[in-house]
């Protein structure tokens, strides 16, 4: 092989940043929620300082993660995993409304542990939930990666700077994206194939919001395409299947088109 070519690797593998690689990171997330949903997982623990102990190596490893991925070691990375730990109770809370909004909107969940073993929307949403805590700490990088991480699991795209309330619903979501800035409020059900996405991915509109604004109890179904920083979806409106909404509709809206469908009598059969 070229000498010139394995050299130009050779300096980009010398320059590259000391980043732990994406299975190690997700390997962190996924035994964090692990550690709270046990259901996903082989383990046991038999007394509290047990568990304790199990989220103190946690928090280590986060420390040591996000040592390696920043400039500055020990800048703040300290504060930073302190502060996300403090933050795991309300973690567990927000994804125990996940599964209650699961359990109480679809028909085929028979149960929590159902849910928190088989639907993909959940696993998503448990590392979404990871992700959004840490970009909150200015914590850089590891929030996509656990992002992607999900999104090559399940095939639903969330990315970790938009707002998602709770009693989140997902069901499905294969396909699904919601953009960087897009905000979702509380009890919202979304189904596979829906895009809360950009007019315009012009990189000037970096620092713009550019993605829409669903608000509380609104069911967005299959292939709902919704565009636009403007653009807002009134609470308890429901979006049909494959619609494609770039401007604001009030509360208590239906939206959706009426494509024309033909049944014709089979001539074969006669």
């Amino acid at each position: 092989m070229d000498k010139k070519f394995l050299l130009q690797l050779l300096a980009r593998q010398q320059d590259k940043e000391s980043v732990p690689s994406n299975d190690v990171i997700a390997g962190w997330a996924t035994r964090l929620i692990h550690l709270l949903y046990p259901e996903m997982s082989t383990n046991k623990f038999g007394s509290v300082e047990e568990m304790r102990a199990a989220f103190e190596i946690l928090e280590r490893e986060l420390l040591g993660i996000l040592n390696a991925t920043t400039a500055c070691v020990d800048c703040n990375n300290r504060y930073v995993a302190k502060r996300f730990f403090e933050h795991v109770p309300e973690l567990l809370r927000l994804l125990n409304t996940d599964i209650d909004a699961i359990i109480n909107g679809d028909p085929a969940a028979k149960t929590e542990f159902e849910v928190i073993r088989a639907y993909p929307g959940f696993y998503t949403l448990c590392f979404y939930r990871v992700a959004h805590k840490l970009l909150k700490l200015d914590v850089p990088l590891l929030p996509r990666i656990l992002s992607e991480y999900a999104h090559c699991r399940t095939g639903i795209d969330i990315h970790p700077a938009a707002e998602i309330g709770e009693y989140c619903f997902i069901d499905h979501g294969t396909g699904s994206v919601v953009g960087e800035t897009a905000t979702i409020g509380n009890n919202v059900k979304m189904y596979q194939g829906v895009t809360l996405g950009a007019l315009s991915v012009e990189k000037g509109m970096a620092n713009t919001k550019r993605h829409p604004t669903v608000e509380d109890h609104v069911i967005l179904y299959a292939g709902a395409t919704i565009l636009g920083g403007d653009t807002v979806v009134g609470h308890h409106s429901i979006i049909g299947g494959n619609v494609w909404l770039t401007r604001s509709v009030p509360p208590g809206s239906l939206v959706y088109h009426n494509p024309e469908i033909v049944v014709a009598e089979n001539k074969i059969l006669n």
